[in-house]
C-alpha cells in the first residue's frame, strides 16, 4: 500500500509564492511517476504538473507553465511543487498523486494515477 500526504498549503496574496510537498510512505517511491492536480470549488479536478520517476520528463498545464515548478526531493519519498506569481484563479484544493506499475503514460488524466493524497487548500487573495 502507498500513502501520500501533502503539506505547505495556505493563504497568500496575489503575486506571492507557496511551496507544496508530498510525502510518500509505504512501498518504494522511485518506481512511480508523480503528479499534482487541483480542484476549485464547483469545478472538476484538473491536471497541474507531472514528473517521471527518473525526473527526466516533466509536463505542466498551460495555465501554470512558467510559474510552477515540479521536482523530486533529495529524500527519495518526496515530491514538491513550487508555485510562484500566484493568481486568485490558482485557488483550489491541490492533490498529490502517484502512478503505479500499470501507469498508462497519460500524465494529464487523473485516472492514470493509482494513489492520491487527501488534498491541501491553497487560497490566493486578490
Amino acid at each position: 500500500q502507498v500513502q501520500l500526504e501533502e503539506s505547505g498549503g495556505g493563504l497568500v496574496e496575489a503575486g506571492g509564492s507557496l511551496s507544496l510537498s508530498c510525502a510518500v510512505s509505504g512501498r518504494t517511491f522511485n518506481v512511480y511517476d508523480m503528479g499534482w492536480f487541483r480542484q476549485a470549488p464547483g469545478k472538476e479536478r484538473t491536471f497541474v504538473a507531472h514528473i517521471s520517476w527518473t525526473g527526466g520528463s516533466i509536463y505542466y498545464a498551460d495555465s501554470v507553465r512558467g510559474r510552477f515548478t515540479i521536482s523530486r526531493g533529495k529524500e527519495e519519498n518526496t515530491a514538491h511543487l513550487q508555485m510562484n506569481s500566484l493568481k486568485p484563479e490558482d485557488t483550489a484544493v491541490y492533490y498529490c498523486a502517484a502512478a503505479g506499475t500499470q501507469y498508462s503514460g497519460k500524465y494529464a488524466d487523473s485516472a492514470a494515477y493509482e494513489y492520491w493524497g487527501q488534498g491541501i487548500q491553497v487560497t490566493v487573495s486578490s
